[in-house]
């Protein structure tokens, strides 16, 4: 079953951040997670307002915490530590039959 990356972020270093988000993308390309939404408009509803919303679909849950926990993803998310404030979740979606 599919899994949805969510991410709500509050860039605070935009050019550090940017290295963040150049690298990431490819450790998450890697396990097989497509970007669905990245930044855009949103309508904040409840909740902490943060101005980045990122959604990345992964073939299964298992495949999106082994790209958390890659090397490249790691390295990546040094630059993210520092410029930025990140809420980061990983739900599983439902079977739509």
């Amino acid at each position: 079953m599919s899994a949805l990356w969510i991410a709500h972020v509050e860039v605070t270093d935009p050019d550090a951040y940017g290295e963040y988000a150049k690298r990431a993308t490819g450790a998450i390309a890697a396990h097989g997670g497509v970007f669905i939404a990245r930044g855009g408009r949103y309508v904040q509803l409840e909740g902490r307002d943060r101005a980045r919303n990122v959604v990345a679909r992964f073939p299964s849950l298992e495949d999106a915490v082994a790209c958390y926990h890659s090397a490249a993803y790691q390295e990546a998310l040094g630059f993210a530590k520092g410029a930025a404030e990140r809420d980061l979740v990983i739900v599983e979606e439902v079977n739509p039959d």
